[in-house]
C-alpha cells in the first residue's frame, strides 16, 4: 500500500504530537520537518527519526514528494503558511486558530475551495468517541430539547508571574489568548456535539497577572524549569488570562462558559453540561471515558466508553474494548485518521461531508472569538457574524 507523504512545519509542543499520531495510522509517513533555522530542524529531525530537515518552510513546500503539510507554528504564522501551502497544491492540516482574523480565515476558506484541496483544523476534542455517542443521543432526542448549555475550560500552566510563553505576546499569539487558545476548543466541541450554532455573546475578560517575568531565553510550552536558574525581564501582558461568556444559540437555547489559564490544580479541564427536557449530560476531558447522565425520577447513570454500549452510529469511532481508556493523544490520532482516510478514499472536499473540523469550522471559530472581544470592548451583547468564506 502506498503511503501518504507528509511534511511538518513547526516542532514545538504540538508538532511531535502530530507526528506520533500520524505514525499510529500506518498508511501515512512523515518524511520532512521545517523549523526556523536548519540547525534546529536537523536536531529535531534526528530526535524524531525523520529523514529530511529544512531551515525554511518554503523549501519544504517546494518538495514535490510531499503531499500534505501540517502547520504547527505559532499563531501569527498560520495564515501565511496555510496560504502558501494551498498555493503549492498541498493538502493542509492547520493548528488553530486558522488565522489571526476572520478576514484572513475567510480568504483561506475561499482559496482552499478554489484549489480543491483537503483542509482541516486540529479541533481534536470533538474526536473523543464518547462525544460521538453523545452527539448520536442528541440526534435521537434522548435528552429532549436542550435548553441550557454551560461549562468551562480551566488550566493552571500560567498561574505564576514567572510563567511565560510566546502565546502571551499579541504580535505572535494574537489579540486574544485564553478565548482563542482554549475557548475556541470549548465552542467547537459544543457546536459539534449539539448541532447548535453560537449566534450572540456577552463577554467579560480579565488579565489576572498584568506584569509577568519573561525568561530572557525562550521556553517551550508547558515545559518545567526543573529548578534551574532563569534570568527574567518584566513584560506587560495585555491578553486575557480569564474570560466568562454568556451565549445565545440559533434555536433559542442559552448558555455560558468560562476559560482560565490561572486556575490552580486544573491541568486541562474542558467540561460541559447539557440540560435537556428529559435528561442532562456532563462530560469532563480529564475523565474522558465517562459520560454522566442525569435523571429527575430515577438514579443517575455513568456511561463508560465501550463499543458494546454505544449506539450503532457511534461504534466505529472507538477502537478499544471497554476499560481500555482512550485519552488526549488518541483524540489527536482520531483526527488524523479521519483526515487521512478522507484523503486516501479520494473524497471531494467541495461536495462530501468531512468527519473532522475543516477550514470552515476554523473560520467559524474566528468569528466567535472576534464577537467575544467586541462584546467585552463594548460592554454589550454582540451578534456573531454568519458570513462564510
Amino acid at each position: 500500500m502506498r503511503k501518504i507523504t507528509v511534511g511538518i512545519i513547526g516542532t514545538g509542543f504540538i508538532g511531535p504530537a502530530h507526528i506520533e499520531a500520524i505514525r499510529r495510522l500506518g498508511f501515512v509517513e512523515v518524511v520532512a520537518i521545517a523549523e526556523s533555522n536548519l540547525a534546529s530542524a536537523e536536531k529535531k529531525a534526528q530526535q524524531l527519526g525523520i529523514p529530511k530537515a529544512y531551515g525554511d518552510y518554503r523549501e519544504l513546500l517546494q518538495n514535490p514528494d510531499i503531499e500534505v503539510v501540517h502547520n504547527c507554528t505559532p499563531n501569527y504564522l498560520h495564515f501565511q503558511i496555510n496560504k502558501e501551502a494551498i498555493l503549492a497544491g498541498k493538502h493542509i492540516l492547520s493548528e488553530k486558530p486558522l488565522a489571526i482574523s476572520s478576514v484572513e480565515s475567510a480568504e483561506l476558506v475561499a482559496l482552499a475551495k478554489s484549489k480543491g484541496i483537503v483542509h482541516g483544523v486540529n479541533f481534536n476534542y470533538r474526536q473523543f468517541p464518547i462525544l460521538r455517542q453523545l452527539a448520536s443521543m442528541i440526534q435521537r432526542d434522548d435528552l429532549g430539547p436542550i435548553h441550557l448549555i454551560h461549562g468551562s475550560y480551566l488550566q493552571d500552566w500560567l498561574l505564576y508571574e514567572t510563567d511565560y510563553n510566546w502565546r502571551l505576546a499579541p504580535e505572535i499569539g494574537g489579540t486574544s489568548r485564553a478565548v482563542a487558545d482554549i475557548g475556541s476548543h470549548w465552542c467547537d466541541t459544543i457546536q459539534y456535539v449539539t448541532g447548535k450554532k453560537v449566534v450572540e455573546v456577552f463577554a467579560d475578560l480579565a488579565t489576572v497577572i498584568p506584569i509577568r517575568k519573561k525568561p530572557i531565553h525562550q521556553v517551550t510550552t508547558y515545559a518545567s524549569q526543573g529548578g534551574t536558574a532563569v534570568d527574567y525581564e518584566d513584560a506587560a501582558i495585555v491578553t486575557e488570562d480569564y474570560a466568562s461568556v454568556l451565549l445565545r444559540f440559533d434555536d433559542g437555547a442559552k448558555g455560558a462558559f468560562s476559560v482560565s489559564q490561572v486556575s490552580a490544580g486544573r491541568k486541562n479541564k474542558l467540561s460541559f453540561e447539557l440540560n435537556g427536557s428529559k435528561k442532562s449530560a456532563f462530560w469532563n476531558q480529564e475523565e474522558a471515558e465517562k459520560l454522566w447522565i442525569g435523571h429527575r425520577d430515577q438514579a443517575n447513570e455513568v456511561l463508560l466508553a465501550d463499543p458494546a454500549l454505544f449506539l450503532q452510529e457511534a461504534r466505529s469511532t472507538i477502537h478499544h474494548p471497554g476499560g481500555h481508556n482512550e485519552g488526549w493523544p488518541d483524540s489527536v490520532k482520531h483526527m488524523m485518521l479521519h483526515f487521512y482516510s478522507f484523503l486516501r478514499e479520494g473524497k471531494d472536499p467541495l461536495t462530501e461531508q468531512a468527519n473532522f473540523a475543516t477550514f470552515e469550522d476554523g473560520h467559524c471559530s474566528m468569528l466567535i472569538t472576534e464577537a467575544i472581544l467586541d462584546s467585552y470592548a463594548k460592554g454589550q451583547w454582540v451578534k456573531v457574524k454568519q458570513t462564510r468564506g
